[in-house]
């Protein structure tokens, strides 16, 4: 098949043979449900796997901006990749969850429906989120079937909302859930767990990738190890890494040997 399409009396690239970025793009009515993306040139229908980004923010700030700073390290260390790079309603009076949740679903299910439009695989979606966008990202690929996603990385994300209330390690924890929530655990405990992505991890979940720094002050490492736990649990591949002296967020060479680790464990993991 010729990567060239006809136009007039010459011929010129087809898009799938080039690279295009397209930003901005709308997968609803809200100005925040927007994303960047990034498509590889070469793609197909067949072949071509989608990394998703989350940001963080703790569910009421941050912007698909925060990610942008990595975009060419994506392209470069996973060329073959398309990159959609998503925002979400943030959480605000009135606004509360599953706002959130429901536009992470919204935007993956805009990406697998407009997938030969992009040209690339509806069935070969990856999830990367770092804190709030984490947990949002681990909600997608654990509660839902289709599309479905095939590998999930977790930079830090929140896992069990229940545990995090009822033991906070940092005194604004309960605040900042009952603010997301609009609730409580002891008042409404269906809702706690129905937010909680430990709750949804059953033998079919995708491998999962876990990132933590050691003295996170604001997801304590036991929100990890009770993911990593429940996935042993199920037999879910996963792999938990553990910086020790870093926080909430890293930089420098820990950053790379994380996008390291990411792509190994891609290139191991999603066919």
């Amino acid at each position: 098949m010729s990567l060239l399409a006809s136009y007039g009396n010459k011929s010129i690239p087809s898009p799938a043979s080039i690279a295009e970025s397209k930003l901005d793009v709308a997968y609803g009515k809200d100005s925040l449900q927007r994303m960047d993306i990034y498509l590889p040139a070469g793609r197909t229908t067949t072949d071509t796997k989608s990394l998703i980004l989350i940001h963080g923010g703790g569910w009421n700030s941050g912007d698909k901006s925060n990610f942008a700073a990595y975009i060419d390290s994506f392209k470069h260390r996973l060329p073959g990749y398309a990159i959609f790079n998503i925002n979400y309603r943030l959480v605000s009076d009135g606004r509360i969850f599953p706002a959130q949740e429901n536009d992470i679903k919204a935007a993956v299910d805009f990406i697998a429906a407009h997938s030969s439009e992009f040209q690339v695989s509806k069935n070969k979606l990856v999830l990367l989120g770092a804190s709030a966008g984490a947990h949002l990202a681990l909600l997608q690929a654990y509660k839902n079937t289709e599309p479905r996603i095939k590998a999930v990385i977790d930079f830090f994300g929140p896992t069990d909302l229940t545990e995090m209330y009822n033991h906070p390690w940092h005194s604004m924890i309960p605040h900042l859930l009952k603010m997301i929530t609009g609730t409580t655990p002891s008042a409404n405990p269906e809702l706690y767990k129905k937010y909680s992505p430990v709750n949804f991890v059953t033998p079919a979940s995708p491998v999962t990738m876990i990132l933590q720094g050691g003295v996170d002050y604001m997801v304590n490492p036991s929100q990890s190890q009770l993911l990593k736990n429940k996935l042993d649990e199920k037999g879910v591949t996963n792999k938990l890494i553990i910086y020790p002296n870093e926080g909430h967020g890293w930089y420098g060479k820990n950053l790379t040997d994380s996008f390291d680790k990411i792509v190994k464990f891609l290139n191991d993991h999603v066919e």
